[in-house]
């Protein structure tokens, strides 16, 4: 298996992508910590991937449990992992008009400052080692925008914008760096979207994403050899 002996910690593991991330990450023999704020969830997920998979669970919004959950990470792993998956995210849709101060921050917390902090807690030690790879979610709106996304845009294009200064900051240094960019992928996510007023104007389920072809696409990132980075991957429904 190509990830024997290697770590891994994945965000929003408890459902969707993350899941999905989580189960390609242990078929190939990794370790994988797995965070998301429904313990039951996670521990349901641990025993179905096995390889000592365990879960860390944390309300990413609320730094005091992020950083209690890197500490813990580290303690269980015996160091950083290996690799860390910034999947985890909140997608709520309204105009400028009608969204809050409290939704947009919440979108910028979760979307772009969680990742920040992660990346913050573990990269030190990545790079002290030279070796180590931080892959990060992104979506078809960290490039483009659309009515509606008054938080999410703006959280996304941030959250590129931290990829390309990572990845430019790492080069030389062992540790790599990709950004995932997925189209709609057909998650939990979309449930209230689809069954509310907005429904005709968004894309139906058959033309999404699945989501275990994005955690192909992690998975085919963290594998290529030691030399290679996958800068970016952008995927969308043929």
């Amino acid at each position: 298996m190509s990830l024997a002996g290697r770590a891994a910690l994945v965000t929003g593991a408890s459902r969707g992508i993350g899941a999905q991330v989580a189960r390609a990450l242990a078929g190939e023999g990794a370790r994988v910590a797995l965070v998301a704020r429904n313990t039951q969830a996670l521990e349901a997920l641990a025993g179905e991937i096995g390889h000592d998979a365990f879960a860390a669970p944390a309300d990413l919004a609320d730094a005091a449990q992020l950083r209690r959950m890197t500490d813990d990470v580290v303690t269980r792993l015996g160091g950083a992992p290996d690799i860390v998956v910034n999947n985890a995210g909140v997608f709520a849709l309204a105009p400028i008009a009608q969204t809050s101060g409290a939704m947009f921050l919440d979108a910028v917390q979760t979307n772009l400052v969680a990742p920040f902090l992660i990346v913050h807690a573990f990269l030190a030690a990545m790079r002290a080692r030279g070796h180590g790879h931080i892959v990060t979610l992104g979506s078809i709106a960290d490039r483009a925008v659309f009515p509606g996304n008054a938080a999410y845009a703006p959280a996304k294009h941030g959250v590129r914008a931290l990829h390309e200064v990572l990845r430019l900051e790492l080069r030389g240094t062992g540790v790599r760096a990709t950004l995932v960019s997925p189209g709609p992928v057909d998650t939990e996510l979309w449930d209230v979207h689809l069954a509310g007023p907005d429904a005709a104007t968004l894309p139906p389920r058959e033309a999404m994403l699945a989501p275990s072809a994005v955690a192909a696409a992690v998975l085919y990132a963290v594998t290529q050899p030691a030399a290679v980075n996958v800068d970016e991957l952008r995927l969308s429904h043929s």
